[in-house]
């Protein structure tokens, strides 16, 4: 067996609020949603190397409640870039919270935390050097 990809399913309470959010900060694109038009129920982002998928609070909790109880509670993404300040710049201007501020790592990174509208703690990294 072999993995193919990895993609990260994220719990939302707004789909469209989250596109808006991933596109205006970190660039993706919508790739998918469904139905076609809004409101929708699931919908994902992508760069092509990146996609997240976004689904519907409401809509996974008729099935998975458990799921859908804890939003942005127990996932962070982790995001490495080759230029930290544009993602930086972009957090600030969207007035997205930022949960830890520049730090240089011991490990060779410059990293930030901020939050999605949801909870979702995304972390950008850049390497050092």
């Amino acid at each position: 067996m072999q993995i193919k990809k990895l993609t990260p399913n994220l719990v939302v309470r707004n789909v469209e609020a989250s596109l808006k959010f991933y596109r205006e900060i970190l660039g993706l694109e919508k790739a998918i949603s469904v139905p076609d038009e809004s409101p929708y129920v699931f919908a994902a982002v992508s760069n092509g190397a990146v996609e997240i998928f976004f689904n519907d609070q409401k809509t996974v909790a008729a099935e998975l409640p458990k799921l859908a109880a804890n939003i942005g509670a127990s996932l962070t993404l982790y995001m490495e870039v080759d230029n930290l300040q544009s993602v930086l710049d972009r957090v600030q201007k969207a007035r997205a919270k930022i949960s830890m501020p520049v730090t240089e790592q011991f490990y060779g990174m410059k990293e930030f935390a901020f939050e999605d509208g949801d909870g979702y703690t995304i972390t950008i990294a850049q390497k050092m050097g």
